[in-house]
């Protein structure tokens, strides 16, 4: 248990890392991520540019720093966006259930039958290249997986005792759902959002590597990787310092689900015995 919890920890500090050197992405690189120097291009590492330089001589490191800001945020927030919608509906499904659990399905289904990069591919081909198309199509390609958890935990939920006890002291639905149902959804949750967070930097970036997500010249771990395959030969690190970047990324993400997802079926299996 401490390995796990040392785990856990260190993967929320590389998480944090993350997050805060993309809130002061201005401040910490040391240049200006688009700025051009073709005379010194594909430079190896040096005291100027620690991690040397791209093709147009722009510093590595400024790039990698201003990637975290796009490719990160951009996770976390298209994340959120999926969860609070997929929440609602599955909320909407679960607890009244009937007609309006019987549409809602339909249409979930049909979005579940659709793989979900293709969706995207397919979103992103139809709006064009952009952060909002991006963000749009991750939303609308994910919902779906959201809607059906919260769904299935949901229809558990409402046939327990205390909501059949709330209901018979006067207890209204938005009453239930906000204090009942939702805090008891809300642990295995948090594993789906860690797990979806990760997915979510690796659709963005290979979206972006496709030439649908971000555009060049915007700082993005998935362009930067792009621009990569022709140079990597010359400096192997526009290519290794990107890479590196995703791979421990969603490591962190995944150790910190996989932490979360121990931690909750101890509970649940304490709670059984009790």
């Amino acid at each position: 248990m401490k390995r796990k919890n040392i785990i856990f920890i260190s993967s929320i500090s590389v998480l944090i890392a993350f997050l805060l050197v993309g809130i002061f992405a201005d401040f910490l690189a040391p240049y200006d991520p688009n700025q051009v120097d073709m005379l010194n291009g594909l430079a190896g590492p040096s005291t100027e540019h620690w991690l040397g330089t791209d093709h147009l001589g722009r510093d590595l490191l400024s790039r990698l720093i201003y990637g975290s800001r796009s490719s990160v945020f951009i996770a976390f927030f298209a994340t959120g966006c999926t969860l609070l919608l997929g929440l609602v509906i599955g909320l909407l499904s679960g607890y009244f259930g009937g007609w309006i659990d019987q549409t809602i399905q339909s249409i979930v289904n049909i979005f579940q039958g659709i793989p979900s990069t293709a969706f995207v591919v397919a979103v992103l081909g139809f709006w064009g290249p952009g952060i909002k198309s991006l963000l749009v199509a991750i939303v609308v390609s994910s919902w779906a997986d959201f809607s059906r958890i919260v769904r299935n935990q949901v229809l558990e939920i409402r046939e327990k005792h205390y909501i059949e006890g709330a209901r018979a002291l006067g207890a209204g639905d938005f009453y239930i759902i906000y204090h009942h149902v939702f805090p008891n959804i809300l642990p295995p949750l948090l594993v789906l959002v860690a797990t979806r967070i990760g997915s979510t930097v690796l659709t963005v970036a290979s979206m972006s590597f496709l030439g649908l997500g971000l555009r060049a010249p915007a700082s993005d771990w998935g362009i930067m990787i792009n621009d990569a395959k022709l140079y990597y030969l010359k400096n192997f690190m526009v290519l290794l310092a990107p890479a590196i970047c995703l791979i421990v990324f969603c490591l962190s993400i995944n150790l910190i689900a996989d932490y979360l997802r121990d931690v909750i079926d101890q509970d649940d299996g304490a709670s059984r015995m009790l």
